[in-house]
């Protein structure tokens, strides 16, 4: 094969290729390919270096040392198109050279455009991937948020581990039962968006008492709020802890109607008693409080006095050491028959 066959050859291949001294980076042979990529241009010194931009010479230098390959990659415009070509620099030992002074720069140049597209269209689909995992959480945690609201976190949990859950009966817990006096007759129910803008504010406001004293917030309907505490977790506290949130409560509308120019008057009724605890509906979820417990508090509250807090005397018997209490006397309670009632009054100071 003769010189014009290997040129022939060496400038019909896809890759550019160039020879080069290692020092001066003069080229002593390039392929046709090299030179469409990277032509001399106003480059007068026939330096190999100074075809290319933000070229590092002493990186290659140290690479060379080393016995390693320097690589940079370059985009180019080549007529109406933009390639990235990969350039490989080695130190290459011709047939018959002995030692460094008989290495050559051997330059190898590929076209890696389609490498790079497709390492852009992963990069890209992994970048969705993340952004939709991140999304799918964001709606996970929002779910999660939304089914603690109508449901206690062991609730929960059952339902999300196990797909169902089951009725339970809790022996001993209290449960409060709050309205508002006249609300249909309220000025601001005529004014839907400020009722329910009025109704949210007092509603979040209950709703962090009760959590301050570990009680649960079961359901809201209309102007009624209905929170307990001793279930799903047991807490031997329940009956005090509830005194507590329905005396804030109280409080806490006290002072709103103070600054506020509407005027809530709310009505509160407290029981110590069993109940059933239960998940009803299948498309939506609905926690709920069942028995002789819950509808006796809900006795209460109907029995109760504007900005009074009425519970019965089994309440009244685990509270009476620690709050202060004015008896209202015998009442027939419908279900239940006669039984005595007290209004809770206060704490008792300590």
């Amino acid at each position: 094969m003769t010189a014009v066959d290997i040129k022939q050859l060496v400038d019909g291949i896809e890759h550019a290729i160039a020879v080069a001294v290692p020092e001066s980076g003069i080229i002593m042979f390039e392929n046709a390919r090299f030179q469409e990529w990277f032509p001399e241009g106003d480059v007068s010194t026939g330096s190999l270096f100074e075809r290319f931009e933000d070229f590092n010479k002493e990186r290659l230098d140290s690479r060379m040392e080393s016995g390693r390959p320097y690589q940079i990659e370059i985009e180019k415009t080549i007529g109406a198109r933009n390639i990235t070509v990969r350039l490989t620099f080695k130190a290459h030992s011709p047939e018959g050279a002995n030692g460094d002074d008989g290495d050559v720069l051997l330059v190898e140049g590929v076209n890696i455009s389609k490498e790079k597209e497709t390492q852009y269209m992963l990069d890209s689909y992994s970048r969705m991937a993340e952004k939709k995992t991140r999304e799918l959480q964001k709606e996970k945690e929002r779910v999660e948020r939304l089914l603690l609201n109508i449901m206690p976190k062991a609730v929960y949990e059952e339902l999300k581990d196990f797909g169902v859950t089951t009725p339970h009966r809790f022996e001993s817990a209290t449960i409060l039962m709050l309205d508002f006096v006249g609300f249909t007759d309220m000025a601001i129910s005529h004014d839907p968006s400020a009722l329910i803008s009025e109704l949210n504010d007092i509603f979040s406001a209950f709703d962090r008492i009760s959590e301050m004293f570990a009680c649960d917030r079961i359901r809201t309907i209309g102007d009624a709020y209905m929170a307990c505490c001793g279930l799903p977790e047991e807490n031997l506290d329940h009956a005090a802890n509830i005194a507590k949130v329905a005396l804030r409560m109280r409080r806490y509308i006290e002072k709103r109607n103070s600054a506020h120019p509407t005027k809530w008057q709310c009505r509160i009724g407290i029981n110590t008693g069993a109940v059933i605890g239960s998940l009803v509906g299948i498309q939506k979820y609905v926690y709920d409080l069942f028995g002789p417990g819950a509808n006796l508090a809900a006795r209460m509250e109907a029995m109760s006095d504007p900005m009074k807090i009425t519970c019965n005397q089994e309440t009244y018997e685990n509270l009476k050491d620690d709050f202060v209490f004015s008896e209202r006397g015998e009442f027939d309670i419908k279900g239940f028959g006669p039984m005595n009632l007290y209004f809770l009054d206060a704490e008792r100071e300590k």
